[in-house]
């Protein structure tokens, strides 16, 4: 059974852990280090450089071309130099596939590993009875650890020693308020984020000091617990791979199917088995589209580096088309959503609420007095400075960037004085502290004496509203200081209520003038001044993240640690609640099966005081739901969660190690903003993934349907094998490529999110019929008029049919730039990539016939002004393929 810790007295710790408040010896500690092992999390064994290149190779698409390349190869020993031409083809675009892959996965766990701090490196513990720093790693229960402010807990420990020490346990529990310890033992069934003294694993600490005695080390902490539960988990298959192995299967058994038929069909014909297998080979290499690997490999790549250009680093090449699929956000909240840096968002002095305008720990912004600016009179300077001199926190400018160190509720305290003006250098050189009666969770309040420049010294008081209130016998106003009623106390005490009702954290501020700075009763007989709301606001681009996302038909929760009205207030500004809003907590979600959570979960804009187990309960439900769900986090609480939705993302700066091993994708900037342009690209890349699919398709089934023709009536084949693959590689491959970087459509984020049933070849039937048919017919009519009825040489008449297959997909491609717009309302010049392979490729297709290795390798003849005439005729019917007229869309069949 585990022991609970946190319920049993220092002595008892002592005693079951066989120690004592002096530490170990270090003969005894080398002796608990071969028992326990090193205090580090099991790492995920890295996948080797070997295995990523193996996997590229696993595609049914790649297998089917490595099997094409293989019966080309055997077929060249006996047939000559043109089937070896075409099985180095062949594998020349498998490898290329495949480099391709392997160095963007290599890539991307390389920049992991970079990123990777697993835990505090140093630790300052009692050993042999001396202070003594040591690698975090070599840590054992029972060792005494020092901890001092701004220092990472290097394991689970149980506290000793606290004195005035708060600790940021966000990483954990989700909670971005700083918790202040006690050494008190606690209930036995006292949740984590309750457990106050104690502290934890990959937590820092806020302020102030301590001593703690470590309890667990590596993967039995709390930390190593969620650690051991994510690595245990299964990794689903991103929905593009599904689709394009699912295609690829289909491909595969007709492939197989057609190569029986037509090798049968020639047979029984009586024709040599060599040429009825080349027939075969033909078919099999037409309708293979070789291309489609690699040209889906190269998009995702390019989306990939160009949304790391924008701080989406992504870990997973398919993860690119899954973003853009996204149905549902579950976004953490704090650092997130916020800026996670608490902001004094409104004041209350005398009669007046004086609203303050900035965000964050840069000391920019103004005061409103409904709405109106407010000049900073005696009362406002007075409680600013009261906060300000009451602080133990400091504000830093480094490297032009706002920074604090110490408490986040006093740093807001003192950013808020310094908008005023009024610097907390500046206020303790010409008020010097005296003395500090420091703040304790019994006393919830703290009292600093200042030396003013009058010679008098002055008390100043912060703490909860309630117990400032009863400390206070006077109210300020106006620079007077009148008698303190009982009626007063209830209307401050109503403006309290209001501030905290709208998600405020509230804190009160009071002084007195006195003689002695040392007497006993100084927090007595206080004048009230006035009260502080503050709060982590809204990063300033989320509430346009989150319209665009209303657009795009995405819905977005807030999933945090943090309390309900907190999280709600936030949720309001930034326009998430709306009037059928519902607000769940983890007691709530406690109470509710499964069921019952999955028949409200698409209402649910914020959950509260949530843990791991409630965040993978949500994911759950909403997957169940039939949502694509993309989670957002930092801490090591949200890597489950993160790992079990479709798209895991986690922050690059706040987030934990363990949480973006299983990410998908980590945001550089921890910006929320950054998530929707990611999706946005998502979403342009399987628009263009489509536009190259439909390209591809038309083209191989056309030429699948030429060679099928032509042995059905027993007519000459037109198309050679190296033909095919020469059209499918270089012909079609470069146009294909730069379909995949086509610019976005200007509605890409105004549509609502496809069906995740919808297949990657919804609605393309009609497109790929109509192109293929009117293929047939400019191929073959091409081939026959110069075969029969000129009279033209076989190579001649195959020279047409090459040439006319190759300008009729130049074409086509123009209109597969867009589904509802034909090539005449789409700019050519808005993609010069693909103008230029176009146009480059078009230039090759004419040279062609007049090369001579070229004519020897394809067996071509050079053409006539009529053979041109002819050729470019046929090939114009391309121009026919009208996507307004053959692509179905929005759900039509």
């Amino acid at each position: 059974m585990e022991v609970q810790w946190h319920s049993l007295t220092i002595d008892e710790v002592c005693l079951k852990l066989e120690s004592s408040l002096q530490g170990l010896s270090s003969e005894e500690a080398s002796v608990r280090l071969n028992k326990y092992g090193f205090n580090e999390l099991r790492r995920v064994k890295r996948i080797s450089a070997l295995r990523i290149f193996a996997n590229q190779f696993k595609s049914i698409f790649v297998l089917i071309l490595i099997v094409a390349a293989l019966i080309s190869a055997v077929m060249s020993m006996q047939h000559g130099l043109e089937e070896l031409t075409e099985s180095a083809l062949i594998m020349a675009i498998v490898l290329i596939n495949a480099i391709i892959g392997f160095f963007q996965e290599y890539k991307s766990e390389k920049t992991l590993e970079a990123m990777q701090k697993l835990t505090t490196p140093k630790a300052r513990v009692l050993r042999d009875g001396e202070a003594k720093s040591i690698e975090a790693r070599l840590l054992v229960p029972g060792d005494i650890v020092i901890l001092e402010e701004g220092d990472r807990i290097p394991a689970d420990c149980r506290l000793v020693e606290a004195y005035e020490l708060k600790t940021n346990e966000a990483v954990l529990t989700g909670e971005s308020t700083p918790v202040e310890k006690t050494i008190e033992p606690l209930a036995p069934d006292a949740p984590i984020h309750e457990r106050r003294n104690m502290v934890f694993m990959a937590t820092h600490v806020v302020s102030g000091r301590g001593k703690a005695i470590v309890v667990t080390t590596g993967m039995r902490t709390e930390f190593g617990k969620i650690a051991e539960q994510v690595q245990m988990m299964e990794v689903e298959e991103p929905p593009l791979k599904i689709k394009l192995d699912k295609f690829a299967k289909r491909i595969a058994y007709l492939v197989v199917a057609l190569c029986i038929a037509i090798f049968g069909l020639e047979a029984f014909r009586g024709e040599p088995l060599i040429e009825s297998f080349m027939v075969a080979v033909a078919l099999a290499v037409a309708v293979v589209p070789e291309g489609l690997p690699a040209i889906t490999t190269v998009t995702l790549a390019l989306g990939a580096r160009n949304m790391a250009k924008r701080n989406a680093i992504i870990r997973r090449l398919a993860s690119v088309e899954t973003l853009g699929s996204v149905t549902f956000i579950c976004s953490d909240k704090t650092g997130t959503l916020t800026k996670g840096e608490m902001t004094v968002r409104q004041v209350y002095t005398g009669s007046k609420r004086i609203d303050v305008t900035g965000v964050g720990y840069e000391p920019k912004g103004s005061f409103l007095l409904n709405g109106a600016p407010y000049t900073v009179d005696e009362d406002l300077k007075l409680i600013l400075t009261a906060g300000a001199l009451c602080s133990n926190a400091e504000l830093r400018n480094v490297d032009g960037r706002w920074s604090i160190y110490g408490d986040p509720t006093e740093a807001a305290l003192i950013t808020v004085a310094a908008k005023a003006g009024l610097w907390k250098a500046d206020l303790e050189f010409k008020m010097p502290r005296v003395r500090e009666i420091p703040f304790s969770s019994e006393r919830k309040r703290m009292t600093t004496v200042h030396r003013n420049p009058d010679g008098r010294y002055i008390a100043f008081m912060k703490g909860a509203p309630e117990v400032v209130l009863q400390m206070c016998s006077r109210k300020l106003l106006a620079s007077s200081t009148p008698h303190l009623t009982y009626d007063d106390k209830l209307e401050i005490l109503k403006v309290n209520d209001e501030m905290a009702s709208s998600g405020l954290r509230v804190l009160a501020l009071a002084y007195r003038y006195v003689e002695d700075p040392y007497i006993q009763d100084i927090e007595y007989d206080m004048v009230f001044i006035g009260l502080v709301g503050m709060i982590d606001p809204p990063r300033d681009e989320v509430t346009e993240a989150y319209r665009v996302c209303e657009k795009a038909g995405i819905k977005v929760a807030m999933i945090t640690g943090d309390h309900k009205l907190t999280a709600i207030s936030v949720a309001k500004e930034i326009g998430m609640w709306k009037a059928d809003s519902v607000a769940l907590t983890g007691s709530d979600l406690d109470k509710m099966s499964d069921e019952e959570l999955e028949r409200i979960v698409e209402n649910v804009t914020v959950y509260a005081r949530v843990s791991p187990a409630h965040k993978s309960k949500i994911v759950k439900a909403l997957k169940k739901r039939g949502h694509i769900v993309a989670m957002t986090g930092d801490g090591v609480n949200d890597a489950p969660a993160l790992k079990l939705s479709d798209i895991g993302i986690a922050m690059g700066i706040t987030g934990t190690d363990v949480t973006k091993e299983v990410a998908d994708m980590i945001l550089a900037d921890d910006n929320f903003a950054t998530i929707v342009e990611a999706i946005r690209s998502g979403r342009v890349i399987y628009d263009n993934i489509r536009k190259f699919i439909r390209f591809l398709l038309a083209c191989n089934f056309g030429e699948l349907l030429v060679i099928t023709v032509a042995a059905l009536f027993n007519l000459p084949i037109p198309l050679t094998p190296i033909m095919l693959l020469w059209i499918n590689l270089l012909t079609d491959g470069p146009p294909a490529i730069a379909l995949g970087i086509d610019p976005q459509d200007e509605d890409v984020m105004e549509r609502k999110p496809r069906s995740p049933k919808e297949g990657i070849f919804h609605g393309m039937l009609l497109f790929v019929t109509a192109s293929f048919i009117l293929q047939v017919i400019g191929a073959l009519g091409s081939f026959l008029t110069s075969y029969i009825i000129w009279g033209d040489h076989f190579n001649k008449a195959r020279t047409l049919a090459f040439i006319q297959l190759m300008f009729f997909e130049l074409i086509v491609i123009w209109n597969c730039r867009s589904e509802h717009n034909c090539f005449l309302k789409v700019k050519p010049w808005s993609n010069k990539y693909l103008l230029i392979s176009v146009l480059t490729c078009m230039i090759v297709s004419v040279i062609l016939p007049y090369i001579e290795i070229a004519r020897t390798l394809f067996n071509l003849e050079p053409l006539t002004p009529r053979d041109w005439a002819l050729t470019l005729g046929f090939s114009s019917l391309g121009f026919l393929v009208l996507p307004e007229v053959f692509i179905k869309r929005n759900g039509e069949s």
